[in-house]
């Protein structure tokens, strides 16, 4: 028996689109296409509304399972079952914050409702997609997301959970402990539990951001139909994705109306994707784009999905690092930037603002907390810019904050 080579770093890739543009097809035929190169890869659902197994046409559950006929059985499958790992993971913690309400005088059946956890449903997928990514079992998981809207939710999620965190528990442990035993009258218990289950979860959670954030290891897949709606919405997403620090990959045009197929229908179906396919390549010229033309026969199953995998990747590797630019922050001699990118932005609707250490980000309907560099802490903000699709923020030292040592290079 041979010796399996030793596999690059573990990748993920995340599929999202408009709802109905085909995104689970394209990313069950991607899972395809990575066991095909010999990687060892996970498809997951994360959309509640699954149609994987519709897709794989096989019966899925929350445990990955192997599909049957994938490329040297390497392919395997599962749809996160989130209202069973919510009630596994969270149902203990929630009983202990129960309990310390009730030592409070909160009556226990309100306790229970207010210890609902906001955002569970994107918390139990990201989780899973950090379970299975430290698992060391695949080289790739493929994960096929929720709509547009409810992954901008999801991916916004680790940033926001850990800003109130953040204020919650800033006290350190020692008083926290203190306060659970003054609220429950023992010397340890449920606050502690309460509190390293938080803990632990905002760890995993930062973890698998990292891991999401990382262009050399991950990147979503954009996909989108040649209609102007979904590619409007796409260059929505591709904005607020770079708003959040997640690299795309690439752009994935479904339902191309082949060149052979032909009459007065046919015929104006065409001139108006060619309107939309020139602006998706001109929207989207910075990022690979590949075309997969419509089919006469639904994509089901492993030989359909093995097929819509060749025709749309050939024999490219579908892993390739992301290209899109990622937030940094250059300067010195006391003057400083912090560039984010924000590719297709609309102007109008941006506002910026500071609090404490962090800068905040809003554009339309999207915000974003970004914690500031230790160098910028000590920074006051002097302007901002649009500079090649990215905004560039400008910092200089702030005297009454400079290290005292430091003071007189200013």
């Amino acid at each position: 028996m041979g010796v399996r080579p030793v596999p690059p770093p573990m990748k993920v890739a995340l599929f999202t689109g408009k709802g109905g543009v085909g995104k689970t097809t394209l990313a069950a035929a991607t899972g395809y296409a990575a066991a095909r190169r010999g990687l060892r890869t996970l498809l997951l659902s994360t959309d509640a509304a699954h149609s994987l197994s519709d897709v794989l046409q096989i019966p899925l559950t929350g445990t990955p399972s192997a599909v049957p006929g994938s490329p040297d059985g390497l392919l395997h499958a599962a749809e996160v079952e989130v209202r069973a790992e919510f009630e596994n993971a969270w149902s203990a913690v929630r009983a202990n914050l129960v309990g310390l309400l009730a030592a409070r005088g909160v009556a226990e059946v309100t306790a229970d409702e207010i210890t609902v956890l906001p955002g569970a449903d994107e918390i139990i997928c990201l989780l899973q997609v950090e379970r299975w990514a430290a698992s060391g079992e695949y080289d790739v998981i493929v994960v096929d997301c929720a709509p547009t809207g409810e992954t901008l939710k999801l991916l916004a999620l680790p940033d926001t959970l850990r800003f109130y965190a953040d204020r919650f528990f800033s006290a350190p442990a020692r008083i926290l402990r203190s306060l659970a035993a003054g609220l429950t009258g023992r010397a340890a218990g449920p606050g502690d539990q309460v509190r390293d289950t938080i803990t632990e979860l905002l760890d995993r959670l930062a973890r698998v951001r990292d891991l999401l954030t990382d262009p050399d290891r991950s990147g979503v897949r954009l996909v989108v139909t040649p209609e102007h709606m979904v590619i409007a919405e796409a260059r929505r997403a591709l904005t607020a994705l770079a708003l959040h620090g997640y690299p795309v990959s690439s752009v994935l045009i479904n339902r191309v109306l082949p060149q052979d197929v032909t009459g007065p229908w046919a015929d104006r179906v065409r001139q108006s994707q060619q309107i939309q396919l020139a602006e998706a390549e001109s929207s989207f010229a910075a990022l690979p784009i590949r075309r997969l033309e419509t089919s006469d026969v639904e994509p089901l199953g492993g030989d359909r999905l093995e097929t819509t995998a060749r025709l749309l990747y050939g024999d490219d590797d579908p892993f390739t690092r992301s290209p899109a630019p990622v937030l940094r922050v250059e300067g010195a001699a006391g003057r400083y930037s912090m560039t984010i990118p924000l590719p297709l932005a609309d102007r109008s609707g941006l506002a910026l603002s500071r609090s404490d250490d962090d800068l905040i980000v809003t554009l339309g309907a999207h915000r974003r907390r970004i914690a500031l560099p230790s160098l910028l802490t000590r920074c006051r903000t002097t302007g901002a810019t649009f500079q090649d699709n990215a905004l560039v923020i400008t910092f200089e030292p702030d005297p009454d904050r400079w290290p005292s040592a430091l003071a007189g290079a200013l």
